[in-house]
């Protein structure tokens, strides 16, 4: 079954839920599903610690909203993949937001004869469908650290080409250390 779009899901909540106790009749979540995220950090770690990179981009918010992590995956792929082929290894790359929050669909039946076999609003919490990170204003949702200013700007173009996979406006803040 195919992806149901963003706007089925409520984008009201303040805190994830993730209610899933070990005590059955106290758990109304019965499965939580894998998050499809792999990796969070990307490139040269220890490089990034030990302070080589002295650009870092930081990707920002500029509104409340909720990412699906498939769309946080396919982010983390096309950045990986196009700054490891344009930049090389020098650059590292991190993910920050995590998917805690539980996307949830009580499935009702569509087409002729359907309404005879609906339970309507019965039970209707709904099952776990797929995860998403709750992203406030502000907040950072990744940063690539490169080198010099011509892998700069080629990050900044990938970073650019890829608004498309993200739900939200970003903006893009640029820290240059010594």
């Amino acid at each position: 079954m195919a992806l149901r779009k963003a706007s089925a899901y409520s984008k009201r909540h303040v805190t994830p839920f993730t209610r899933a106790s070990k005590v059955r009749s106290k758990s109304y979540i019965k499965t939580v599903p894998v998050s499809k995220v792999t990796k969070y950090r990307m490139g040269d770690l220890v490089g990034y610690k030990e302070g080589k990179y002295k650009i870092v981009l930081e990707v920002i918010s500029k509104e409340k909203v909720q990412i699906r992590d498939n769309a946080i995956e396919a982010t983390r792929q096309f950045l990986n993949r196009f700054l490891t082929e344009k930049v090389g290894k020098e650059f590292y790359f991190e993910f920050k937001p995590y998917p805690h929050h539980l996307l949830r669909e009580n499935k009702m039946l569509t087409g002729a004869g359907a309404d005879r076999m609906q339970t309507g609003m019965a039970l209707s919490f709904g099952k776990t469908m797929g995860r998403s990170a709750l992203i406030k204003p502000n907040q950072t949702l990744f940063l690539i650290g490169v080198k010099n200013e011509k892998n700069e700007a080629v990050a900044r173009k990938l970073i650019h080409s890829v608004k498309s996979r993200l739900p939200c406006s970003i903006s893009i803040n640029t820290i240059k250390t010594k």
